[in-house]
């Protein structure tokens, strides 16, 4: 709640509704973990803030707390245009049809507002942008895909070995989360471009990735591909979330790893195959693609790029099935795909009345008032 609602103004008691189905991804992650041998418990309600926790991110309303993404009206709906990088406010002008600053975001709704959903959404991943019509994802039976599946056959170890090539969050989550279990989880950046989650909070990157070894690889030159295949044959899973393209120039085949005995978890923005497939996406557009918004005139984001850690969660869930069985298979964790399973399983939405409470504000429930708190960040002995 703290993190959804207008910044000015009192939070929204809307994201109750997600509360039950991030609890069972964390029910479903502790079952996995237990039969690998090492049970992870965790508060997947707070894993929902740990970013903001340490970036002291609050709520922005109909804009991400993060300040990168923002609603946008488009012809016949709402978009998310989010610019997180440098190269995306370069591309504007190309999306918009106009030399426009990347500031000036009357102007650019004022562009955006003669296109149709469909067609921003076209023209921007084009140009490589993330951008996202609201609702637009339809939701899953399950947060996950198993596109390819082979017999189970025994793990080549006892710890299982993971090679984690993920950057940001959903990814080193996930990792984070098998480390935790047991496993051995190498976390494998290109020299050139490591993870870009190095850019923000240490001690958000030090919580997702200080149980992991690290190399770092000189990629994609031909050496460094040619390591990183060795390291990827005697894994016992991959954690991968690159566009599909990037393998394929690489010439690795996720197929082919999964054929010989390695389970494969993509994590993608809208999914590994069709149209889609290499879409990019981060966790606010893609958590509004898969409706999970407060809805509105115009909607708002829920919590901080929570698309990101559902995805986490349901990654490190299936991964650990997959693993306690011996089941090499290729599994796609779709950003956009999971955050509608979640709004799909919300239930209606939760009304209250939220009153100020001191500078704060608090929830009035019939057992009483509830104090609306900011997230916190965990030390490292308690994560």
């Amino acid at each position: 709640m703290y993190l959804t609602g207008p910044a000015s103004g009192p939070p929204c008691v809307s994201p109750a509704g997600i509360v039950r189905p991030l609890l069972g991804l964390g029910d479903a992650l502790a079952a996995a973990t237990r039969r690998l041998g090492t049970e992870v418990k965790v508060d997947a309600v707070g894993l929902a803030a740990r970013r903001a926790a340490f970036a002291g991110f609050g709520r922005n309303g109909s804009g991400s707390a993060g300040g990168f993404a923002q609603m946008v009206r488009a012809r016949d709906g709402w978009v998310v245009l989010n610019l997180p990088r440098p190269s995306d406010t370069e591309a504007l002008p190309a999306l918009v049809g106009a030399a426009t600053p990347a500031g000036d975001w009357g102007e650019i709704e004022r562009r955006i507002a003669a296109m149709t959903a469909a067609d921003a959404v076209q023209q921007g991943s084009e140009l490589g942008l993330a951008v996202a019509a609201v609702g637009a994802t339809p939701a899953p039976r399950r947060p996950w895909s198993v596109r390819r599946e082979v017999p189970a056959r025994p793990l080549r170890r006892r710890a299982p070995v993971v090679i984690d090539l993920t950057s940001l969050w959903a990814g080193p989550l996930a990792g984070g989360l098998l480390a935790e279990a047991g496993c051995r989880v190498l976390k494998v950046e290109s020299s050139s471009r490591p993870d870009g989650a190095r850019r923000g909070p240490a001690g958000f990157f030090q919580l997702l990735n200080h149980r992991k070894e690290q190399l770092s690889l000189d990629l994609p030159t031909p050496g460094a591909i040619g390591r990183l295949r060795e390291l990827i044959a005697g894994a016992d899973l991959v954690l991968e979330a690159s566009r599909p393209r990037v393998m394929q120039q690489w010439g690795i085949s996720p197929e082919d790893c999964v054929t010989a005995g390695t389970v494969w978890v993509s994590i993608t923005g809208h999914g590994r195959s069709g149209q889609h497939g290499n879409r990019v996406a981060f966790g606010d557009d893609a958590a509004a693609s898969g409706g999970l918004v407060v809805a509105g005139d115009p909607p708002m984001f829920v919590g901080d790029a929570i698309a990101d850690p559902i995805a986490g969660l349901a990654a490190a869930s299936i991964a650990a099935h997959l693993l306690a069985d011996a089941r090499p298979a290729l599994v796609d964790v779709s950003l956009a795909s999971a955050a509608a399973w979640v709004a799909a399983h919300g239930g209606a939405a939760i009304e209250r009345p939220v009153v100020r409470d001191g500078d704060g504000w608090q929830v009035r429930l019939v057992e009483g008032p509830v104090i609306v708190r900011p997230p916190t960040a965990p030390t490292m002995d308690n994560t």
